[in-house]
């Protein structure tokens, strides 16, 4: 669904741009104070200083906006997440308080494979109608674009019900949120395949990958490029069959240690590489030269109690970064992007204006969609949040609060309840 809106009274703060903005180009904005924004069949058709609106209200075709100098931001884009599950893991987050690992408690039978057992045994209603739960609350918190990846299933029919649910879920007319849907069926090793790595890895290229492409049912094939899950070699063969057959490549990378994930990431030029903690120097430089997305997920370092990926240096290194939540039911167990920006800018130095654009650009750029959102530019979707300040430096400073006052999606106003 889309509207005709025009915002006015607003104090527009966007980057600019239709990529990933890189090394200094991320600290760059541009900010309107008492400005229009245009929105006609949910694409923005003006932007820039007001026109004349006074008044609220419907006229002229267009729904009319009073912002009354609340900062308008583009919408935020939440470009990694895993919102598409059964069940829960609040007992194994108890053992981690108690000083288990995440490798450990994997190795124990929990992790990633214990919801593989619970999400098999939902059909697709119960998952949608979870996931659709998440979805409101994105909203509330300003997110209009955002990445799903299957890889609860392990199994041909369960990885494409997640994928299903994705996209019944983007079809619906009065969507609030956009959905990227990513195929990560490498995200473990199931339990009948355990011991044979390689033979799981030949399953999914011969039998699950052709049904989500013939299906049209995924853009991106991720991996979990990790010690003791998929091997570089592993990842490398899986990926290269995935790019043949028309999918674009992602990886998570040197989350547990400095594997090469990253540098894999750059070697064949996928479009990101997440979770970086344990990335080489070498690495984001490649990565940097590549233009790859380092897409970092500050809120699951914080869950896990592990250092945090080095932001600061990537940007210094002539980096896109991107931050994103990494909700899932395992490792963060939150979809909060107050705490994202408060984190990122807290323990990963990125500055507030830094940190907007990872949320917004340079997210939409790990989902190849930067030419369509992320900025505030004639051309784009009309996906917009509006804060309930004029001062965007509360985004952070608000520490784990919602300063979101209104999500737009296409030109439809959204109030924050």
């Amino acid at each position: 669904m889309t509207e005709n809106l025009i915002i006015f009274n607003a104090r527009v703060v966007t980057p600019l741009g239709f990529s990933a903005r890189r090394g200094k180009e991320m600290g760059e904005l541009r900010i309107i104070e008492d400005a229009t924004v245009e929105v006609t069949d949910g694409i923005i058709t003006y932007v820039g200083e007001n026109r004349g609106e006074q008044r609220d209200g419907y006229y002229q075709r267009y729904w009319h906006y009073n912002a009354r100098g609340k900062c308008v931001l583009p919408g935020f884009v939440d470009s990694h997440t895993h919102f598409v599950f059964g069940g829960e893991r609040a007992e194994e987050f108890s053992w981690r308080l108690k000083g288990e690992s995440y490798m450990s408690i994997m190795e124990r039978g929990g992790g990633i494979v214990s919801t593989v057992k619970a999400t098999r045994a939902c059909n697709y209603i119960r998952l949608r109608s979870r996931a659709e739960s998440f979805l409101k609350q994105m909203t509330a918190m300003g997110v209009t674009t955002v990445e799903g990846k299957s890889g609860y299933g392990l199994d041909r029919d369960t990885e494409l019900t997640q994928l299903r649910v994705m996209r019944g879920l983007n079809n619906d007319e009065h969507r609030r949120v956009d959905i990227v849907s990513t195929f990560l069926g490498a995200h473990a090793v199931p339990q009948e395949y355990s011991g044979r790595t390689d033979e799981y890895v030949d399953f999914i290229i011969r039998e699950v990958l052709p049904c989500v492409v013939e299906n049209d049912l995924a853009e991106f094939c991720d991996v979990f490029c990790e010690q003791g899950v998929f091997s570089i070699e592993q990842s490398r063969r899986l990926l290269l069959a995935a790019k043949e057959m028309g999918l674009e490549l992602k990886l998570h990378a040197d989350e547990i240690v400095p594997l090469g994930g990253a540098g894999l990431a750059a070697e064949l030029s996928a479009v990101s590489a997440d979770h970086l903690l344990h990335a080489s120097d070498a690495d984001i430089r490649a990565m940097a030269e590549k233009n790859v997305v380092a897409t970092l997920l500050p809120l699951t370092a914080f869950a896990l109690k592990e250092p945090y990926a080095r932001g600061r240096e990537m940007i210094d290194a002539g980096c896109a970064v991107a931050l994103a939540t990494d909700l899932n039911p395992g490792s963060c167990f939150s979809g909060s992007i107050p705490l994202t920006f408060a984190l990122a800018c807290i323990y990963m130095r990125l500055s507030i204006e830094e940190a907007i654009t990872a949320l917004t650009l340079n997210g939409a750029a790990a989902l190849k969609r930067a030419d369509s959102i992320g900025s505030i530019e004639v051309g784009k979707k009309g996906d917009f949040v509006v804060l309930n300040t004029g001062d965007y430096h509360f985004l952070p400073y608000y520490v784990g609060m919602n300063c979101v006052n209104t999500t737009i999606k296409e030109g439809v106003l959204y109030p924050t309840p």
